[in-house]
């Protein structure tokens, strides 16, 4: 037996309500999975004892990927750190002024604008000065830098964002500013390195994110590497749906946001590949919120940037949009009926079901009081199901719509779909897709039981739930790329375009990508690059992303350009277009296999009452998950120690030897 046999490759996504983990070793091939309440105010100590609970020593971890939403939540939250922002002199104001229009048209009620990132006592405005094309034309000198320096020793703030005016064109006055600052405050924070990009406020805003988040990520990320000591082996995974290493992290933590549902739809698209799906739906239902994403070709959508807090976050990420809703959220009755979210109980109490302490309505014990839930296991071996308190918190809410606990607890779950289903709208028929003739890929604590009815809402015929669905945004950290990603602004028209200049800024980009695979002891030759030009009509705001390959072929690129532009507005003209941006991702493929979970307890089989639309209190089928070789027509029940699969009369779910499950309508 060699000395890597007993070492293992272990993934965890930590989530609002639990920190889920996957476990894997080679030789022999095994993989297990787990789950552990997730702890917002310590959540390396969650992953420590998410290791513990694989039944892992940290000695026997030699790779360790993490996703998280510690950097979203802390942005959403309002929990960052004081920052101050050095900018040209004259667009000190950028972030005050922002854009020029109302958050709410129609209300004159709350204020036009939220405050802005950075209050205006801690804007520094600079005297310096490039054009458009990066050409100095007030050069920064030592005596403005002192003034600079003065000034932000008095400020006392831990974190500086430097985001001067056309340093997506030439950094070098950023650049001595990065080296000048080193040692007088401790993080800062460089636009061009964040998003070298046009747009003065949303990469003044997406450089104050970074430069708050900075101590945040340091923090965190330090603690992991001195609780956790692998080295290289250590990695975190990032919003555009790669891994990327600590060191390049500590720089720009934004990479990390919306890490953990980036992470769920990079193992969606190993599924699509597998399985040569043509589009695919993500369906990640966790504690606190429900992703969704589109899937188009084994691609998975990618996006420029979000909105976070009233705020754009700008940084090529995966488009996953997002919603309050899941099994966690919060369920009340208003004025206008029942609502779900986005208030979640979250990991403490959590939902009343749990028995720690929760007494508000959720998602979750809706689907407990209609027997979905199994109260003889805990789940994970850690939580048990209390039906009785599922029952009394839903009560009052029956009591006062008149309706019975079951018809009750089946309103919620009508309407928890049918929020879920207007996120699913936003990705597909916003983009000129036809949702229903996508396959639905359930995943997440809450996917697999709400999947068949979000199903029929919207009218899609089949759903997968894949193997290790409860955990497999960890799953996802594993079996992704290990990647790199630079996107930086152009402006090339394609008339009379500068071939030998162009050529030369895509091999600088490809360069500065390809740095942190190298750093991280990867050959340059298992480096592959992508390259994505983004493109727009010469009189147009926003561009549209055209993949390429070197050499670039003009004829070719915009050819492909005009057939991507008929594609999703139904036109193309002959006017004359640009290259706004040059997105470049350098990857070193994924070579990870994972075999399917072992479990920790076999469920017992039988059968329970359970609810379903149209269905009160019928005998379901109880099925171990594992034990699952033939097609089960429901209703029925497939569990195991950290899944529910709900097949509602009408459905019928098949197995297939990897232990994915596939549901359709209709019976066996």
């Amino acid at each position: 037996m060699s000395t890597d046999e007993n070492h293992w490759e272990v993934g965890t996504d930590i989530g609002g309500t639990f920190t889920d983990i996957i476990a894997i070793r080679h030789s022999p091939a095994e993989a297990r999975i787990a789950k552990v309440p997730s702890r917002p105010q310590a959540p390396v100590q969650a992953m420590l004892e998410a290791i513990e609970a694989v039944g892992l020593r940290k000695s026997e971890v030699k790779r360790f990927v993490h996703g998280t939403t510690r950097v979203t939540n802390a942005i959403v939250e309002g929990r960052l750190p004081k920052v101050a922002l050095v900018a040209t002199e004259g667009f000190a104001d950028v972030l005050e002024i922002a854009r020029y229009r109302r958050r709410d048209l129609y209300r004159l009620d709350v204020p036009p604008k939220s405050l802005p990132l950075v209050p205006p006592e801690r804007c520094f405005g600079l005297a310096e000065r490039l054009d458009h094309e990066g050409r100095v034309l007030k050069a920064l000198d030592d005596a403005e830098i002192e003034r600079l320096v003065a000034w932000l020793k008095g400020t006392g703030v831990q974190s500086v964002a430097v985001a001067l005016l056309h340093a997506y064109a030439n950094p070098v006055h950023e650049k001595m500013l990065g080296e000048r600052l080193k040692g007088v405050v401790a993080h800062v924070s460089l636009s061009h390195e964040v998003n070298p990009e046009a747009r003065e406020y949303e990469r003044t805003s997406a450089t104050v994110f970074n430069a708050a988040a900075m101590p945040i990520a340091v923090e965190y990320l330090s603690e992991l590497e001195l609780r956790l000591p692998i080295g290289p082996g250590l990695q975190v995974f990032h919003s555009a749906g790669a891994m990327v290493p600590i060191s390049a992290v500590k720089r720009r933590p934004l990479v990390m946001a919306m890490s953990g549902p980036a992470a769920g739809v990079s193992a969606s698209v190993s599924i699509a590949r597998q399985f040569g799906t043509s589009r695919m739906l993500t369906f990640d239902m966790g504690g606190t919120t429900t992703d969704v994403c589109l899937i188009v070709d084994g691609q998975a959508e990618m996006t420029d940037g979000r909105m976070l807090g009233d705020k754009p976050l700008r940084q090529p990420m995966l488009a996953v949009h997002s919603i309050g809703a899941g099994g966690g959220s919060i369920v009340r009755n208003g004025s206008g009926g029942l609502t779900v979210g986005p208030e979640s109980a979250g990991s403490e109490p959590g939902p009343a079901c749990y028995g720690r302490g929760g007494t508000e309505p959720t998602i979750t014990d809706a689907n407990a009081v209609l027997g979905y839930l199994n109260p003889e296991t805990k789940l994970g071996d850690r939580i048990g199901i209390d039906i009785k308190a599922a029952t009394d918190v839903i009560a009052p809410i029956a009591g006062t719509l008149g309706l019975s606990l079951t018809d009750t607890a089946l309103g919620i779950i009508k309407v928890a779909n049918a929020t879920m289903a207007r996120a699913l709208r936003r990705v597909t028929v916003e983009r000129g897709i036809d949702g229903r003739d996508c396959t639905l890929l359930a995943f997440g604590g809450g996917g697999p039981m709400h999947a068949a009815g979000l199903a029929d809402l919207y009218g899609i015929a089949e759903v997968v739930i894949p193997s290790a669905s409860s955990a497999f945004s960890a799953l996802g950290c594993l079996t992704a790329d290990f990647s790199f990603l630079q996107q930086q602004t152009l402006r090339a028209a394609l008339d009379g375009i500068d071939l030998a200049r162009v050529s030369e800024r895509i091999g600088v980009l490809i360069d500065d990508a390809s740095a942190p695979l190298i750093a991280n002891g990867v050959a340059a030759t298992e480096i592959q690059i992508e390259l994505v030009a983004l493109m727009r009509y010469a009189a147009q705001n926003d561009a549209i992303p055209v993949p390429f390959v070197r050499p670039l072929d003009i004829i070719r690129l915009k050819k492909d350009f005009l057939a991507r532009h008929h594609e999703l507005f139904g036109y193309a003209t002959s006017e004359s277009c640009v290259i706004e941006s040059v997105r470049v991702q350098a990857r070193r493929p994924s070579t990870t296999v994972v075999s399917r979970p072992g479990v920790a307890a076999r469920v017992s089989a039988g059968n329970r009452i359970c609810s379903f639309d149209g269905f009160h209190d019928i005998a379901t089928s109880i099925i171990d998950r594992a034990s699952l070789t033939e097609i089960v027509s429901g209703p029925a029940i497939i569990e195991d120690a950290w899944s529910t699969v709900v097949v509602p009369p009408g459905w019928q779910a098949r197995p297939d030897v990897s232990g994915n499950l596939f549901l359709t309508r209709g019976a066996a």
